[in-house]
């Protein structure tokens, strides 16, 4: 990850990181990078290790798409914060870590991170921590008022950074994860703050992705923005495909053969998604 994302930011543009929970996104997702010639993260979540495929099932699959994939791909862990998790994924072949533990206090958070870091950095493997708290975008009381007071501190992200050693950091600033309530409203006065103020060797990342418009997304990427994660609609619009195709337009007769229509919907949905980060500025 280190590599592809300092790449990015020299070239003004931002690296997807898309959850492939299953192998028909691994095959659409990727499909999708080759066609449009952009570097990819692919990563496994902990939630969806915890309600869907195991990363002992899909991970090898994961890695071994990668390798034979036509563009640069790492293979990420998305938001562990449980250790044991995070070791089932080493084994299972990923080179990248979301060590996170942004539900701590901070110097906690900080130190428990910096400590990892430390030890992944011996073994190749690259590390990324968030700072602030990421909502979700449907929660209780979610407003854009109440939002603001989980964003991330400039200052408090250089700090982290610095100390910590991490590659990459997951900052707050406007973003949810989820399906979005009410339209997102980013401070991208903020990103540039964060990675002025931030160690070069750090990247800004930006989760919640999935569902802002594409001239905030293109305005956080020229901010500082390296990294951006997507999942979330592009889950929901496969959804919604496979609901209308089993409803009658477009349906197979065998299941497999709708699996293969979902593999072409994704890659198309992830084409469109990824020429909007490869044309950040």
């Amino acid at each position: 990850m280190t590599q592809i994302l300092k790449d990015a930011e020299a070239g003004g543009y931002a690296i997807g990181c898309i959850n492939t929970p299953n192998l028909e996104t691994i095959r659409g997702v990727l499909a999708a990078a080759e066609e449009v010639n952009v570097p990819i993260i692919i990563d496994h979540a902990q939630v969806h290790d915890e309600n869907g495929i195991k990363v002992e099932v899909i991970g090898p699959l994961m890695v071994e798409y990668a390798k034979k994939a036509k563009v640069p791909v790492c293979v990420h862990v998305d938001h562990g914060s449980d250790f044991s998790f995070i070791i089932r994924c080493l084994r299972a072949g990923f080179s990248s870590v979301m060590y996170d533990l942004s539900a701590l206090p901070y110097e906690q958070n900080l130190s428990k991170v910096k400590e990892f870091t430390e030890y992944a950095h011996k073994a190749g493997i690259s590390v990324e921590a968030e700072l602030g708290i990421m909502t979700l975008a449907m929660g209780e009381g979610w407003t854009h008022e109440t939002i603001k007071t989980t964003f991330t501190d400039p200052q408090q992200a250089a700090d982290f950074a610095e100390r910590s050693g991490v590659d990459a950091l997951a900052v707050c600033f406007g973003t949810a994860h989820g399906i979005y309530a009410e339209p997102p409203v980013l401070d991208i006065q903020r990103v540039r703050d964060i990675r002025a103020a931030m160690p070069d060797t750090t990247r800004v990342v930006m989760h919640g992705g999935s569902g802002v418009d594409e001239k905030q997304v293109q305005e956080a990427i020229t901010a500082g923005v390296s990294k951006l994660n997507y999942y979330s609609y592009l889950g929901m619009a496969a959804t919604e495909n496979m609901a209308k195709m089993l409803s009658g337009e477009g349906r197979q007769r065998q299941w497999h053969e709708n699996q293969e229509a979902q593999v072409d919907f994704i890659k198309e949905y992830a084409k469109h998604v990824l020429t909007v980060f490869k044309n950040g500025k």
